[in-house]
């Protein structure tokens, strides 16, 4: 398996608000992401992904984190989503997505919970919260998983640590507050892209 995009980074604008997508996404895709979520307890999450799917799915992997449940799946596909992403295992969300053509990446902490998402058809896994477990614990998660299977670091990931992510064996990482809190500026978004894109590319090149 793959990852479904260039730069395995998946830009996590939990908290924003329909009428501030135009400008954080195109901060985003500025500084070269192109993969996003905008988790379901967002306000306006609808609104939001419907405006980010219109104004630039041509551009990107976009869709929501968060998803619980499969009727949140199907409300996303009637919206253009593309990605869903959770925070748990659910076989059920993962077989409703990937049944409708999505990319999944399931929320995972153990390899029980890990081999149940790849049984249901995730392409990717993500686990979470990443800070807690550390790099050493993914690492020999790693050992028993198949090779090729993408697994995101998510929860704590900083531009100074992303290379111990990437090292101990994830192809990338979901960014949450060290990346956008709600209500910060565009700018601040733009600064701090940046910063993990550089931090990525001076990791892996």
């Amino acid at each position: 398996m793959q990852w479904a995009t260039k730069i395995p980074l998946i830009g996590i604008l939990r908290g924003i608000r329909p009428e501030e997508v135009n400008a954080h996404i195109t901060a985003l895709l500025d500084a070269g992401f192109d993969a996003i979520e905008i988790p379901l307890n967002s306000p306006g999450w609808q609104k939001s992904i419907a405006l980010a799917v219109s104004t630039f799915g041509q551009r990107a992997l976009l869709g929501a984190g968060t998803v619980l449940k499969p009727e949140q799946v199907d409300e996303l596909h009637s919206l253009g989503s593309k990605l869903v992403v959770t925070p748990n295992t659910c076989p059920d969300v993962i077989r409703r997505a990937v049944g409708l053509g999505m990319t999944v990446c399931a929320g995972c902490a153990t390899a029980t919970e890990a081999f149940s998402a790849l049984d249901a058809g995730a392409q990717a896994l993500k686990i979470f919260p990443s800070s807690a477990f550390g790099p050493d614990y993914i690492k020999a998660l790693k050992a028993v998983l198949p090779p090729d299977v993408p697994v995101f670091a998510v929860g704590g990931v900083t531009p100074e640590n992303l290379s111990v992510y990437l090292n101990a064996g994830c192809a990338g990482a979901g960014l949450g507050s060290d990346l956008y809190r709600a209500g910060q500026t565009p700018e601040t978004t733009a600064q701090k892209a940046n910063a993990f894109i550089k931090a990525y590319k001076d990791a892996t090149q």
